[in-house]
C-alpha cells in the first residue's frame, strides 16, 4: 500500500537538518529554530490527519506495508492506541521545541540539537505505529540513539557525559534483551508480526520458553520505562539533560517503553498470567520512587524520582488486565506527559534564571517569578492527584480499575503513595513561597518560555474540569487493544 501523506512527517529530522545547515551557511538567523517548530507542529497535524483516516475505516485499523506483506515485510498497523500515544509524543515535542527557542539560544551545535530532537520524536512515533517487532525495534533504536546524545548534549560538563554514558549502557542492555525476546518469539511463531504472533501464541499453554520471553520483555522494556529495580539510570540522566529534553524523557520516552510492554504483553499473553507480577512491580516502583523523591535536594532530581513513581501508578492499570485498566493507564500517559513535561520546563526556567537547582537555595523565587511558579504549582498539584486537575481524573480511573479487578490492595497502595507524594510537592511550594534570602534576586523567565508553560497549565486544569474528550479517546484506545484483538488480527490477516 502507498504510504499516506501524514506519515511523511517521519522525514522531519532530515528537513530540520537541511534547513538548519542552510541557515548556518547563509547566516539566516532563526531559520533552524523556525524549521524545528514548524515541523513539530506539522507532526501534531499529521497525527490528527491519521486519526481522521482511522475514524473512516470500518474496522478501525490502518495497514501500511513498507516492503512485502507479513510475515516477511515490515509494516505499520495503526489503531486508536497508536494514535493516542503518537498524539502524546507530538504534542509534548511541540511544546518542548517551542520552549527550546529561548532556552537553548546561548548553546552551540543547535542544528544538531533540533535534528536529534526531531529524530527522537520520530522514533517514538514509529514505536507507536509499528505493526511488528522488527519495525518497533528499528524505531526504538532511533529513539534511543537520539536520546543518548541529547542527555550528554552539553559535553563540556562532566555530569551530562557521565549520565549519558550510564543511560547508554543500561538502555543498550535493555535493547539487547528485547532483541533476544524477538528471536525467541520468532522461533516459536515463525513471525514477528503482532497479529500473527497473537494468533499463534495467545491462549496457548504456558511453558518455560513463554515464561522466559515474559521475563525478557519486562526487563527490556522495563529498563527504558524505569521500572524498579531497573530504574537506576533515570535519576542521573533526567537532571543532567537540558530541560526540554528532561521534559520529553520523563513525559513520553519512559511512557513509550511502557507502551511497548503493554502492547506486546496483551498480544502475546492472557492478562491472568501477568497480573500479579506486574502488580508487585507497580507497588515496588511507586513506593521507591516516592521515598527517594523525599530525600532529594535537587529539584530536577526530585522530579526524576517522581517520574519513577508515576510509572508505578501506570503499572496499576496494566496489572488490572482489563480494558478499563488500560484506559486509565493511557489516560495517565497523556495527562502525565503534560504535567511532568510542564514541571520540568517550569523548573528549567527557574534554574535558567537563578543558576541553581538546589531547592533550599530557591527560597522566595515564587515572588520573583510568579507566573513560572504558578505553572509549576499547578503541575505539582496535578501530579499529586489533587481534584480539579487532570492528574486526579486519571488516578481515579487507575485505582478504580485495581479495585474492580480484584486487586483492592493495589488500589489502596496507589492511594497511599499518591498522598505520600504530596509531601515533597508541598515542600517545593513552601520553599518557593517563603521569604527570600538576603541578596537573592531573580526575574521572570523570557516571555516565550512562560507562554509555553502557561498554555500547558491551562490544559492541566481544563482536562481536570472537562475530561470527557480525553477519556473518550483513551477508552477507544483501550478497547482497540483489549477487546478489539480479534478485529485487529482479522484486519491484518484478511
Amino acid at each position: 500500500m502507498v504510504i499516506p501523506t501524514p506519515l511523511l512527517m517521519m522525514l522531519s529530522p532530515i528537513v530540520v537538518f537541511l534547513l538548519g545547515f542552510l541557515g548556518e551557511e547563509m547566516k539566516i538567523e532563526k531559520l533552524r529554530e523556525g524549521a524545528a517548530v514548524v515541523m513539530s507542529a506539522v507532526s501534531v497535524a499529521a497525527v490528527y490527519m491519521l486519526y481522521l483516516m482511522l475514524k473512516s475505516t470500518p474496522d478501525g485499523i490502518l495497514l501500511f506495508h513498507l516492503q512485502a506483506a507479513p510475515p516477511l515485510g515490515a509494516c505499520f498497523e495503526i489503531d486508536m492506541l497508536g494514535i493516542l500515544m503518537a498524539f502524546s509524543v507530538t504534542l509534548l515535542t511541540f511544546f518542548a521545541t517551542l520552549y527550546s527557542v529561548k532556552y537553548m539560544e546561548h548553546d552551540t551545535r543547535l542544528t544538531e540539537f533540533y535534528t536529534l530532537l526531531a529524530a527522537m520524536s520520530v522514533g517514538m512515533m514509529g514505536v507507536a505505529f509499528a505493526g511488528d517487532l522488527f519495525t518497533l525495534f528499528v524505531f526504538w533504536e532511533l529513539m534511543c540513539i537520539a536520546s543518548y546524545v541529547l542527555v550528554a548534549f552539553r559535553k563540556d560538563l562532566w555530569g551530562p557525559i557521565e549520565a549519558g554514558f550510564k543511560y547508554f549502557v543500561m538502555s543498550a542492555l535493555g535493547a539487547a534483551v528485547i532483541f533476544f525476546a524477538m528471536a525467541f518469539l520468532y522461533g516459536m511463531a515463525g513471525t514477528v508480526n503482532f497479529a500473527q504472533l497473537s494468533d499463534a501464541l495467545r491462549g496457548q499453554p504456558l511453558n518455560m520458553w513463554l515464561y522466559m520471553v515474559f521475563g525478557m520483555l519486562v526487563v527490556g522494556f522495563g529498563i527504558k520505562s524505569a521500572i524498579v529495580p531497573m530504574h537506576t539510570w533515570l535519576p542521573d540522566a533526567h537532571p543532567e539533560a537540558p530541560s526540554p529534553i528532561s521534559a520529553l524523557l520523563s513525559g513520553v520516552v519512559i511512557a513509550t517503553g511502557l507502551y511497548g510492554l503493554t502492547r506486546v504483553l496483551f498480544l502475546t499473553f492472557d492478562p491472568g498470567m501477568f497480573k500479579l507480577p506486574i502488580a508487585f512491580l507497580a507497588v515496588l516502583t511507586m513506593t521507591l520512587g516516592n521515598v527517594m523523591a523525599l530525600r532529594q535536594s535537587d529539584i530536577k532530581r526530585l522530579l526524576a524520582y517522581s517520574s519513577i513513581a508515576q510509572i508505578g501508578y501506570m503499572l496499576v492499570g496494566l496489572a488490572a488486565g482489563t480494558a478499563y485498566g488500560v484506559m486509565g493507564l493511557f489516560l495517565h500517559v497523556f495527562n502525565h506527559s503534560i504535567m511532568k513535561g510542564m514541571a520540568f520546563l517550569a523548573s528549567g526556567s527557574i534554574a535558567h534564571e537563578t543558576g541553581t537547582r538546589d531547592i533550599k537555595s530557591l527560597r522566595g523565587v515564587g515572588k520573583m517569578m510568579p507566573l513560572t511558579s504558578l505553572c509549576l504549582f499547578i503541575a505539582l498539584l496535578g501530579l499529586g492527584g489533587v481534584p480539579g486537575t487532570n492528574g486526579f481524573i486519571s488516578k481515579y480511573h487507575l485505582f478504580s480499575a485495581a479495585f474492580g479487578s480484584g486487586l483492592g490492595w493495589l488500589g489502596i497502595m496507589g492511594v497511599l503513595n499518591s498522598a505520600l507524594s504530596m509531601a515533597y510537592y508541598l515542600r517545593i511550594m513552601q520553599v518557593l513561597l517563603a521569604s527570600p534570602d538576603e541578596g537573592f534576586k531573580a526575574k521572570e523567565a523570557p516571555v516565550l518560555m512562560v507562554a509555553v508553560t502557561l498554555v500547558m497549565a491551562v490544559l492541566i486544569v481544563f482536562l481536570g474540569v472537562w475530561p470527557a474528550p480525553i477519556i473518550g479517546f483513551a477508552t477507544a484506545a483501550s478497547e482497540a487493544l483489549v477487546n478489539g484483538l480479534s478485529t485487529f488480527i482479522g484486519a491484518v490477516l484478511g
